[in-house]
């Protein structure tokens, strides 16, 4: 259009006009489209402005994916770097799917118990309104489409922490099986108890749990999933000996480094898309905390592992903005920026203490995502009642108690739920590779081709 009307200063109006005219044939009626809002016709900018930032967010939550992918591969050996890259294929591609099919109406029951309602595959998510406000009003201003992809990109994630602590010994059909069974089946039932409408959403009449964007429901539930998984699977051979933790050296630091800052950068979708529309005051204040927390979150890391190190680590360091984004993500729109500051520096302590104590104890986490996402996701549910800014004249929302309940009940079905299932497939099928594959590394045993040739 911009271009027509440069082009009638320059060009007889007999020849723009036909131009003029076939353009107004293809346009959208937007009168008709602007009636069809009703109540809300005044705000279909916003709606609009909402649906394209949660797509928007959704493609960010997207990204998040390659970071997982790189991380992990960059923190272990090199030998198994195609079996990393290619689990992390298989869950956002299996996730996405599961969730059409199953996952996104368990997710999003509808009046259901409170506990469980197994859902059927997505119908036409359209049908309230494709382009009205007809699917959730101005508090969720998306189409039910971009609902969904929102939310799918998030479903992958549970199965992906997994990934990272199961890495470098797992066998990789049994891996397959239990992540399809984890995220097209028990993320979605459990996530409905608070994002659904579940008996968690509804303590206290919807005051007494607060996860705003996964803390508990997306991480913890992934970290307390990979404890149970590493239980059963065991340590890498040769990781804990007579003499001590025999370091399994990262192959690729600056990969890691390139997954982290991914994964940072993907945050601002998966914490801002959570607002769940583009309200400028809300959606300002979460990216700010969030990246306060993570910022922190790093510094907190540094310092803690040049204490008990003796040495600046990097991979610590890493781990520590991850720390202070998992921290954050609960509590990121109802707390100050100098509440985020405080919570991402926690978090970036507490990791560093959590990856020392499971090796002190044997548990062997070749990425540390037991402790980024089960324990930091422990600490981001209980900081929002400890940071949550109350409104002069307000009540305070949300207590320990809640809040403990909830990430207790979240960590303990994850647990025994990955626990249960990953034993039986032990029992079946085996879950780990023998000894001879796990020290020719499971590109070759598993794949037949390695990430690296010699002349690399």
């Amino acid at each position: 259009m911009r271009m027509l009307k440069k082009l009638m200063f320059l060009t007889p109006l007999a020849l723009v006009a036909p131009a003029m005219a076939q353009e107004d044939e293809y346009r959208p009626d937007y009168d008709a489209l602007i009636e069809s809002q009703g109540d809300y016709a005044y705000a279909f900018d916003f709606f609009t402005t909402s649906m394209l930032w949660t797509v928007i967010a959704a493609a960010l939550v997207f990204i998040m994916h390659l970071g997982f992918a790189t991380l992990e591969a960059g923190l272990t050996q090199k030998k198994n770097t195609v079996n990393i890259l290619f689990k992390n294929c298989f869950i956002i591609a299996i996730g996405v799917v599961t969730y059409a099919l199953v996952g996104f109406n368990t997710h999003y029951p509808g009046d259901f118990n409170g506990w469980f309602s197994l859902g059927g595959m997505i119908g036409d998510l359209n049908a309230d309104g494709g382009d009205t406000f007809g699917y959730g009003g101005l508090g969720l201003a998306m189409t039910g489409y971009g609902d969904f992809i929102f939310q799918a990109m998030f479903a992958a994630t549970a199965a992906t922490i997994v990934s990272g602590a199961v890495a470098e010994r797992v066998k990789l059909p049994t891996f397959m099986i239990f992540a399809t069974i984890l995220v097209g089946f028990w993320y979605p039932v459990v996530g409905s108890w608070h994002w659904g409408g579940g008996w968690l959403g509804g303590l206290n009449g919807g005051n007494g749990f607060k996860d705003f964007a996964g803390s508990a429901v997306v991480h913890a539930f992934g970290g307390f999933a990979a404890l149970a998984c590493v239980l059963v699977l065991g340590p890498r051979r040769g990781k804990y000996t007579a003499e001590g933790v025999k370091p399994i050296l990262p192959h690729n630091l600056p990969l890691a480094a390139i997954g982290v800052f991914l994964l940072f950068f993907g945050w601002f979708g998966f914490n801002g898309g959570s607002v769940l529309s583009a309200a400028p005051g809300p959606l300002g204040l979460v990216f700010t905390t969030t990246t306060l927390a993570a910022c922190t979150g790093a510094l907190g890391a540094m310092a803690t592992s040049w204490v008990t190190l003796k040495k600046p680590d990097l991979s610590m360091t890493l781990n520590g903005f991850l720390a202070g984004l998992v921290g954050i993500t609960a509590n990121a729109d109802i707390v100050s920026a100098t509440g985020a500051l405080v919570i991402g520096l926690i978090a970036g302590i507490i990791v560093v203490l959590s990856v020392l104590f499971f090796d002190k104890i044997k548990i062997d986490d070749p990425v540390g995502a037991i402790s980024v996402h089960g324990i930091c996701g422990i600490w981001g549910i209980l900081a929002a009642a400890l940071f949550e800014v109350v409104p002069e004249g307000a009540e305070k929302q949300f207590s320990i108690g809640g809040q403990l309940l909830g990430v207790v009940a979240v960590g303990a079905a994850a647990f025994i739920f990955s626990f249960v299932v990953f034993f039986i497939l032990k029992l079946i099928m085996g879950v780990r590779v023998s000894e001879e594959e796990e020290h020719e590394g499971l590109d070759v045993a598993e794949h037949g081709v390695p990430a690296y040739t010699d002349h690399q």
